[in-house]
């Protein structure tokens, strides 16, 4: 009989867990959409059909048009120049006052941002200011625009009298690309997957965004980003390391351009981590190396920053990914999103004008208080797609109250950002093959033919892989939306180069 109730005891607890299950189940169908699930494909599932792949003759490489040599190396690059002694900061100190060779130690302290962003009518609305055409129009002013099909069979003429007396009509009209009743979300939430978008609401007081990079040479894309998100960040986490992700010595460039002025115009917003250490085991297995920069950047960075709320906003890309600002400032402004956030990225290989098919989603941003819970302030966690594995998971589900349902900015259709992947010149290329991390194979540095600058040079040109392989790609118009960064765009003498293949 003892047995029995013990039985009894454990089917009673197995259909309770059971009924749990279910309902925390329908609870979060409300969150996901079909159509999230569909965006959610990888688009590379069907680029594979429409791609040719060929190999490439070596032996075009030296080809000469009219005479001249088609691929030379272009004036407008002097590619870094490797020091044997590494300028190294100075061993920590405990001083409260740091000089500027103690950068590494800073700490930052983030301000509140106090810039007006919406507009509060005179009727009671609220307009998002960059999105919206005009603000207040007397109630009447729509009715007599108005079709009478539209108006209300059930209201008489005299209560639509009394309601124009009583009321206005407050409406902000949306600039194209923008949405919703104050003009505040950018097409690329519009067109997103998330499920919430009934739910957005204005913050009355603005997150802060903090946005971390490692850094290794690419310096235009770095400058590409600070002038895009200059408005939108409050704090850059730029990590370097005196290490290639090889392992080999490096100098550090960033560093000295900091001091020598170059980034006058954003250095306020800058939060200089430095990297004086290899990671152990990173030479055999360079996935060590690669995760370990994240790593480090994200708690270095952290650590660092004062006055931090857990409802700020944490980013971390990589070099070559930027994120359009549109999309950070929503970030920024609303309330009502869940998370993590990742980003539909627009595809270029070499340049903007090879744009690849599909877009690059990847996971980067997530509030402070997730990021401490749920990742343990490490950023390749965050880059994961598994984060409902984390063991706060459901502690950081039961603190915030909602499910955390993971979604995109834009969509295959409509970029949030630029991915443009091996953008450099050809000496840049090379500098980018030998200082490759030892684990992504082939690793095409190791190979003496494919560091050729004649062979880059002749990638460049045809949009080929080192492979061997050239994909077709669909033909890039400059003027096309989110071809490539304003700044770049603006800027055409400066970034020729990314804008236009120099060797076709």
């Amino acid at each position: 009989m003892k047995m029995r109730w013990h039985k009894m005891f454990l089917l009673i607890c197995m259909a309770g867990l059971c009924v749990i299950s279910v309902l925390h189940f329908l609870k979060a169908l409300s969150y996901v959409s079909l159509s999230r699930e569909l965006v959610s494909l990888s688009p590379n599932f069907i680029s594979g059909f429409f791609w040719e792949s060929r190999p490439l003759l070596l032996q075009h490489v030296e080809r000469m048009d009219d005479g001249a040599q088609v691929l030379r190396t272009p004036g407008y690059y002097r590619p870094p120049q490797l020091s044997a002694q590494q300028p190294k900061p100075p061993p920590s100190s405990n001083g409260e006052s740091l000089s500027i060779d103690h950068m590494h130690l800073k700490e930052f302290l983030l301000q509140e941002d106090t810039a007006e962003y919406f507009v509060r009518t005179k009727s009671g609305g609220v307009c998002f200011k960059p999105g919206t055409k005009s603000l207040d129009r007397p109630l009447s002013d729509k009715l007599e625009k108005s079709s009478p099909r539209k108006l209300s069979s059930g209201v008489s003429r005299q209560q639509q009298q009394q309601t124009q007396r009583r009321r206005k009509w407050v409406e902000c009209v949306c600039l194209p690309g923008w949405h919703g009743p104050s003009c505040g979300v950018p097409t690329v939430v519009q067109h997103s997957n998330l499920p919430t978008k009934d739910r957005l609401t204005p913050r009355l007081k603005p997150r802060r965004v903090i946005n971390a990079i490692n850094i290794n040479h690419e310096f235009d894309l770095l400058e590409a980003r600070f002038h895009e998100l200059e408005g939108a960040v409050d704090v850059f986490l730029i990590c370097e390391s005196n290490f290639t992700a090889y392992g080999d010595s490096r100098s550090l460039l960033f560093r000295q351009m900091l001091l020598n002025g170059t980034f006058d115009y954003i250095k306020s917003k800058v939060l200089y981590v430095f990297l004086d250490h290899f990671p152990e085991g990173g030479k055999q297995d360079g996935w060590i190396a690669d995760d370990y920069l994240r790593t480090f950047l994200t708690s270095n960075g952290i650590s660092r920053l004062r006055n931090l709320r857990d409802d700020d906003l944490f980013i971390i890309d990589d070099a070559d990914e930027i994120p359009s600002k549109e999309g950070v400032l929503f970030l920024k402004l609303y309330d009502g999103w869940t998370e993590p956030i990742a980003f539909h990225m627009r595809k270029s290989l070499y340049g903007f004008f090879w744009k690849q098919p599909g877009t690059l989603e990847v996971i980067s941003g997530c509030t402070v208080g997730m990021l401490r819970l749920v990742y343990g302030t490490d950023g390749i966690r965050l880059r994961r797609r598994e984060y409902y594995t984390m063991p706060n998971f459901r502690q950081y589900e039961n603190k915030t109250g909602h499910i955390l349902v993971q979604w995109s900015l834009g969509s295959p259709l409509h970029f949030a950002g630029w991915h443009c992947s091996w953008c450099f010149p050809p000496e840049g290329i090379h500098f980018k093959l030998i200082s490759a991390q030892n684990g992504d194979f082939p690793r095409w540095g190791d190979y003496e033919d494919k560091r050729d600058l004649n062979y880059i040079r002749w990638l460049i040109k045809t949009g080929g892989w080192f492979d061997g392989t050239k994909q077709e790609y669909p033909a890039a118009d400059p003027h096309e939306h989110m071809y490539a960064p304003k700044f770049i765009m603006e800027n055409p003498q400066r970034f020729g180069y990314l804008i236009k293949n120099p060797y076709s």
